[in-house]
């Protein structure tokens, strides 16, 4: 039995990588016993092409860090709504990113769904309560008022 028999074996995906006999598998739809990595998620690919630099591969998620930690600056720097409305501003802007590109790099963590979901929501919220901070909130919600009577009185 020669010693190294690896360049006679073809492999076409890891569903039918050799067994432990060392022949193929047969083509299945069930998920291997033990996994080596894990499936990118839908538009994970490469924003740029491979031979840009890696900033520029990866400009949906710089775009987004960037306007975060401007408005996280901002917020330091005694300016807390429109630090926090930056913020906001931020994670809508990867929600919309996400949406639109059909590949955005790095932004791309779950299904594109997911993504756009809790940037959107996450970046909403923060919006929304930028907006109605108090003191002098620049957005009025008047059933909150009446809310806060109802949850807070005796």
């Amino acid at each position: 039995m020669p010693a190294d028999r690896s360049e006679d074996i073809e492999v076409a995906d890891p569903v039918s990588a050799p067994g432990a006999g060392g022949r193929p598998r047969r083509a299945t739809r069930r998920f291997p016993l033990f996994t080596r990595d894990t499936a990118r998620p839908e538009g994970g690919g490469r924003a740029a092409s491979g031979d840009a630099p890696a900033p520029a591969r990866q400009w949906p998620m710089l775009t987004v860090l960037g306007l975060v930690a401007v408005g996280l600056l901002v917020t330091a720097l005694d300016a807390f709504r429109v630090g926090t409305l930056l913020v906001g501003a931020g994670l809508l802007a990867g929600a919309v990113l996400r949406w639109t590109l059909p590949r955005v790099g790095m932004l791309a963590v779950r299904s594109r769904f997911t993504d756009i979901v809790t940037y959107g929501v996450l970046g909403l919220s923060i919006v929304l309560l930028a907006l109605m901070a108090q003191p002098k909130p620049w957005l009025h919600v008047p059933f909150l008022k009446d809310t806060l009577h109802f949850t807070v009185s005796n």
